[in-house]
């Protein structure tokens, strides 16, 4: 058993209700996710190779409005 704020809570419920899954069906996946989701050593090299392209272009994600205009 563990605590959760009522908030996160709450908007757990609705995107569980939005997804059509139970709310520990839906938590249960986002965990297992998180935990069982670690980048093998081939991906992890992928991605330090694209941080270093300087042919791609930065996308700013420090908020939405930010992540659209760096998306154009």
């Amino acid at each position: 058993m563990f605590r959760l704020r009522a908030e996160l809570l709450d908007r757990l419920k609705i995107l569980a209700a939005r997804d059509n899954r139970s709310l520990n069906n839906y938590v249960e996946t986002i965990l297992m996710d998180v935990a069982f989701n670690t980048p093998n050593a081939a991906t992890i090299a992928a991605m330090e190779e694209a941080k270093d392209d300087a042919n791609l272009t930065p996308v700013d994600m420090s908020n939405y409005e930010s992540f659209l205009k760096s998306t154009c």
